[in-house]
């Protein structure tokens, strides 16, 4: 698999995160994105056992800094 496919799996995975996030707090859409990536660093490391194997591979050791890389990018359509 390729790193551009590996990062955009990790997108969607962050993205079901960040749903769940929204819908615990919905304040979090106004936070920065290092705020966003620090809850969702922390679910990731609560939560990552309800993930598919392949997809706890992928997100299990991924950093604070790996995940605000990954928030702030966005996909060219």
């Amino acid at each position: 698999m390729t790193e551009e496919n590996n990062a955009n799996r990790k997108r969607k995975i962050l993205d079901k995160f960040i749903e769940k996030l929204n819908q615990e707090d919905p304040q979090m859409y106004y936070a920065s994105t290092s705020e966003v990536a620090r809850a969702i660093h922390l679910m990731v490391r609560e939560h990552t056992n309800r993930l598919p194997v392949e997809d706890q591979l992928l997100v299990k050791h991924m950093s604070l800094e790996e995940i605000e890389m990954l928030l702030g990018f966005h996909e060219k359509k």
